[in-house]
């Protein structure tokens, strides 16, 4: 691990201001993923801010504003508080069970949910640096891309970068509308649409997200909606623990009084793309649709055939298809 200044602030407008002074700066918080990068020397910041004093750790239901009806979750609360809050397991169990799907208790006990959102992919050849890798340092290439690329995306790749986004608290916000609010240097806030806020690789894969520099997550905003009873959160990986999504899915559905019909549907997957991937596809197909396993079938087909597998995983094209039924199924039974 190299030498760095360590800084700790105790408001959020010190912390991004310290951070845009230095773009070689990082946040710490939990630190689960930042300490592991920088003793592999992947990471190698010349300051730590920390930023673990600051009050952003509430969950609290949303009384005015855009999302008024919903809930706030801080930017800096620990992923198993968040999970076991009775509001998120009241209203957004789905986002419960993702949380509870992810890493292993220690890990969640430790791990905060802005730093879950803003986590690096465990891609193998970003973590080994004597391999060129786009994401870790621009312009060398990607190894994954004629490597072993087994566990990389189907989804949105570039010839510059195939590495797949980690989080499975990320698939459910996504396919739950969330909202990630930020502060910049100046003191003022923004919203940013959760499927706005991760970014496609294109010609610029060592750039995750859409945060400005300095700008820190302080919370992230769950709208009202009416997915508390059927909803599936599936991850399938090679081993049960201790392992990240080979491919996940978030599904959730309202259906029409007689509970026949599909009113409104959220569909995401993970272990697929560079950010957590919308399957929009299926969403538009299932929208007005009978609520049975034929036509999740059919939504599955359409979804998958956008897929565009590498040389070594195909094999997720047909266990994404598989996993869009079964999540969709077991969101209507409850199994």
């Amino acid at each position: 691990m190299r030498p760095f200044i360590y800084s700790k602030s105790d408001t959020a407008l010190a912390a991004t201001q310290l951070a845009l002074a230095n773009p070689t700066a990082k946040y710490l918080a939990g630190g689960t993923n930042l300490v592991d990068l920088m003793k592999e020397d992947v990471e190698r910041p010349t300051q730590l801010i920390d930023i673990t004093q600051l009050p952003l750790t509430q969950v609290s239901a949303i009384t005015t504003g855009p999302n008024q009806g919903g809930v706030s979750i801080g930017g800096l609360g620990f992923n198993a508080d968040t999970a076991n809050h009775p509001l998120i397991r009241q209203r957004y169990p789905l986002l419960t069970q993702a949380i509870l799907a992810g890493a292993s208790a220690q890990i969640r006990n430790m791990a905060t949910n802005g730093g879950n959102l803003n986590q690096r992919t465990r891609c193998s050849y970003f973590y080994e640096v004597a391999t060129p890798c786009n994401k870790r340092e621009p312009g060398t290439g990607c190894s994954a891309l004629a490597g072993v690329n087994r566990l990389h995306a189907l989804f949105g790749w570039s010839e510059q970068c195939v590495a797949v986004y980690p989080s499975d608290m990320a698939i459910a916000l996504a396919a739950l509308d969330a909202t990630v609010i930020v502060q910049n240097p100046g003191g003022t806030t923004r919203a940013i649409p959760f499927t706005d806020y991760h970014r496609l690789p294109g010609d610029t894969p060592q750039i995750d997200n859409n945060l400005a520099l300095g700008e820190l997550v302080m919370a992230i905003e769950l709208p009202a909606n009416s997915f508390a009873d059927k909803f599936c959160y599936i991850k399938v990986r090679d081993r049960s623990s201790y392992a990240f999504a080979l491919v996940s899915v978030a599904a959730a559905l309202d259906l029409s009084p007689d509970g026949t019909t599909i009113r409104q549907v959220r569909v995401a997957m993970g272990g697929v793309s560079h950010k957590p991937w919308r399957a929009l596809e299926a969403e538009r197909f299932l929208v007005g649709k009978p609520a049975n396993d034929a036509t999740f079938a059919q939504a599955a087909d359409a979804e998958m055939r956008g897929a565009r597998p590498l040389a070594h995983n195909q094999y997720k094209v047909e266990l994404g298809r598989r996993m869009i039924v079964r999540a969709l199924s077991q969101a209507l039974t409850g199994a």
